[in-house]
C-alpha cells in the first residue's frame, strides 16, 4: 500500500513525503505515446499539468446536454468552423484535455490535435469543482477566449470570457429563459432551456 497524506486517496502519493524531490511531470508528446500504444484501453484520463486524471463517469443529463449543443452548434456553424466532441485539445506542453465540446477553426486534424479554440464547453455535475477550477484556468492560460460549464447542479451555463493575466476575469450565469450568444459567432444563439432540462 502506497503512503498517502490527508486529502489523497490511496494508491496516489502525498508530495510532501518525498520533499524535497519532486513527481516528475508528464509532456503531452509522451502521453500522446501511451495513448497509441494503448496503455489506456477501456479508460477514461485525460493530461492535466503533466499528470493523468480520471474522468467522471457520465449520466443521461450530461450526455443529453452534450447531443444538444452538438446538434446546435454543428447546425449554426457548419462551414465556419469545426465542433469536436470529447475530443483532444492541446492545450499546452504538460496538458491535453478532452471538452465535452469545443468549437475549433477549419482545417485538417488528422496529423495533430488542435492547439486552438474559439469556444470551449464542460458539461459538469460531479467534475464541477475541476471544470471551475483546473480546466478554467487551463483553457485561459491556453488562450481559449470564451469557456462554458454546463452546471447541472445549479441548473445554470456559466460562461468565462475577458483573459487578464492567464485567468478569466470576467464569468456571467445564464439560466433557464436566457440565450447565449457564441462570442466568435454572434448569430449563434443557445437557449439554456434548450440544454437543461
Amino acid at each position: 500500500m502506497s503512503p498517502t497524506g490527508a486529502g489523497y486517496p490511496e494508491g496516489v502519493l502525498d508530495p510532501s513525503q518525498i520533499a524535497p524531490e519532486t513527481p516528475r511531470p508528464i509532456r503531452r508528446d509522451e502521453y500522446d505515446r501511451m495513448v497509441e500504444l494503448g496503455l489506456f484501453e477501456g479508460e477514461r484520463v485525460e493530461l492535466l499539468y503533466g499528470t493523468i486524471v480520471t474522468m467522471s463517469p457520465t449520466g443521461p443529463p450530461h450526455d443529453s446536454a452534450i447531443e444538444e449543443l452538438n446538434e446546435k452548434l454543428v447546425v449554426a456553424l457548419a462551414g465556419r468552423a469545426r465542433v469536436r466532441v470529447q475530443s483532444a485539445f492541446a492545450a499546452s506542453d504538460g496538458s491535453r484535455p478532452e471538452p465535452d465540446l469545443a468549437v475549433v477553426p477549419k482545417g485538417p486534424h488528422h496529423q495533430a490535435h488542435p492547439s486552438e479554440a474559439l469556444l470551449v464547453i464542460e458539461v459538469a455535475e460531479s467534475s464541477l469543482l475541476k471544470d471551475r477550477g483546473v480546466k478554467a484556468q487551463l483553457y485561459a492560460e491556453s488562450g481559449v477566449p470564451e469557456y462554458w460549464v454546463v452546471n447541472l447542479r445549479d441548473r445554470v451555463i456559466e460562461v468565462h470570457t475577458d483573459i487578464e493575466r492567464g485567468r478569466y476575469a470576467t464569468v456571467t450565469s445564464f439560466v433557464a429563459g436566457d440565450s447565449i450568444a457564441v462570442r466568435a459567432f454572434p448569430d449563434v444563439r443557445i437557449a439554456v432551456a434548450d440544454v437543461i432540462r
